[in-house]
């Protein structure tokens, strides 16, 4: 990604444009959907830098935006169900089924909920990955109550011993209200047959700061435990992880980097600064 390189020649002393400047170098970082109060904060410590300490200084600094709660998906005795949570166009249920890959070639057993019921697409689209990776996914008719799929899937999870259950929810966000609405239903009627132990909302990283404000919008609405960012292909506008941390201390659990099944990985943060100091 490279987000940093010229902020860090600029502290040196070593940038050889002569038209940069701060404002410049903090357009730059807007751009890169830090957001406001992060690219402040760190313009200001910056600013008082000297020397080649520079990049180590900045990386420090940037490390200490990240949530320091776990980043491991919740495991253990019994069932797992994990729902996931986020807006249409996002790679939610894409994600699920990345998810479902990634847990099964570790050797769990997975079943699949699709209870995105207001699109016909999703229940589709997850019914063939699901076919796909050999594992059942649960499905109610077109138009079916939403938390109905849900607490179909969660016994029947437990009926064939499943060692996760991922549930694919509705991504329409009118408003807040209807969104507290329709999950918190989909939770109390899972919670019925076992308790949930992860929300994950997904995240598209191109979204930008649209990204931030969803993420709170969601943070708000349900307990969410952990995010996965999608589209966070090494583009210059990958600073919305850091910025997402920052602001909601939410751990980024896992992201996706491209189309394949296999384009989704744990969320690294090491990797991650390296790649905005490359």
């Amino acid at each position: 990604m490279g987000l940093f390189n010229r902020l860090v020649a600029k502290v040196r002393g070593t940038s050889t444009a002569s038209a940069l400047d701060w404002s410049e170098i903090e357009t730059e970082l807007l751009s890169s959907d830090l957001g406001p109060s992060l690219v402040t904060e760190l313009l200001a410590a910056a600013k008082k830098m000297r020397g080649d300490d520079a990049e180590a200084a900045i990386k420090e600094i940037l490390r200490g935006k990240f949530s320091e709660k776990s980043r491991a998906l919740a495991d253990g005795d019994g069932l797992q169900i994990i729902v996931i949570v986020g807006v249409n166009g996002t790679g939610k249920t894409t994600s699920v089924a990345k998810l479902a890959t990634h847990l099964h070639s570790q050797g769990k057993s997975i079943l699949l909920g699709a209870a995105d019921t207001f699109r016909a697409a999703a229940v589709e689209q997850l019914t063939t990955w699901g076919q796909r990776i050999g594992i059942e996914t649960i499905s109610g008719k077109e138009g079916a109550e939403p938390a109905s799929v849900a607490f179909d899937s969660a016994k029947r999870a437990l009926e064939v011993g499943a060692d996760f259950l991922l549930i694919d929810t509705a991504g329409r966000l009118h408003n807040k209200s209807a969104l507290m609405d329709e999950l918190g239903k989909v939770k109390r009627v899972v919670g019925k047959v076992a308790p949930i132990s992860e929300v994950l909302l997904v995240i598209d990283a191109t979204t930008g700061q649209n990204g931030l404000t969803q993420a709170k919008v969601f943070s708000e609405a349900v307990d969410v435990t952990g995010l996965i960012l999608t589209k966070l292909d090494g583009s210059a506008r990958g600073g919305v992880a850091l910025a997402i941390e920052s602001a909601l201390d939410l751990p980024i659990k896992f992201i996706g980097t491209g189309e394949g099944a296999t384009d989704f990985t744990p969320f690294d943060p090491e990797k991650y600064l390296e790649g905005l100091l490359a």
